[in-house]
């Protein structure tokens, strides 16, 4: 895909502060997965802000546009500016934007892009619609793909007392087995966020279940 009108010259301001051994040390740190320009995230965020003030936001309804075209780049810097844009808007997002999410989460997939889309972007779209919620965490929770099911696990990781605790630990219940990683540290990193305002139901549910010890650590990290 070509580079959307919006971001060319945000891409030309990157190209330009580009440091190639700052690029080969952040795309080790994501496992070589993607190519970087070698700029810092203070620095791309100040890039952007500035880009904001020179061109405006984008409008709403070319949104999703911007951001699809973000991630269809090589660099991890824009997948994290159509990251970032999404995130300043997710206020105003309806579940209507949940299948844009659910694409981007699962395009060139990493902790990085999924963590914040599931939290920042499909977590305030699903808090408020108690319906939708239900019938996304299903879709997500039965997905094959294993970052949908990881979404599944930490969407609701900043609800805090809103948190629907049958709906979280039904979800772990059914992926406390799974052999990958990133979802045994998932399920111990939704129980870690709900500690704040329900440790006795975090150390009830770990205390009657069985789960990875990565979990188990994760969870009870801070619990005395």
């Amino acid at each position: 895909m070509s580079l959307h009108p919006y971001l060319r010259p945000l891409a030309d301001q990157f190209a330009s502060h580009a440091d190639a051994a700052q690029a080969a040390a952040m795309k080790a740190y994501l496992k070589d997965n993607f190519p970087f320009y070698g700029i810092k995230t203070p620095d791309r965020r100040a890039l952007l802000r500035a880009h904001i003030e020179e061109h405006g936001a984008p409008a709403g309804e070319e949104l999703p546009a911007i951001a699809r075209s973000a991630w269809q780049q090589p660099q991890r810097e824009l997948h994290h500016v159509g990251l970032d844009l999404l995130m300043k808007a997710a206020k105003k997002f309806t579940p209507e934007h949940l299948p844009l999410v659910e694409q981007l989460i699962t395009t060139k997939s990493w902790w990085d892009t999924v963590d914040a889309l599931a939290i920042h972007v499909a977590g305030p779209i699903l808090k408020r619609d108690l319906k939708e919620r239900k019938a996304w965490n299903k879709r997500w929770s039965m997905s094959d793909n294993m970052w949908l099911i990881r979404t599944s696990i930490i969407f609701q990781a900043r609800y805090k007392e809103d948190t629907d605790r049958a709906m979280l630990f039904a979800t772990i219940e059914r992926h406390a087995a799974h052999p990958d990683f990133f979802i045994r540290k998932a399920i111990g990193w939704s129980l870690r966020e709900l500690v704040a305002t329900d440790p006795k139901a975090v150390k009830d549910f770990v205390r009657t279940h069985t789960l990875s010890p990565l979990s188990v650590r994760e969870a009870l990290r801070k619990i005395p």
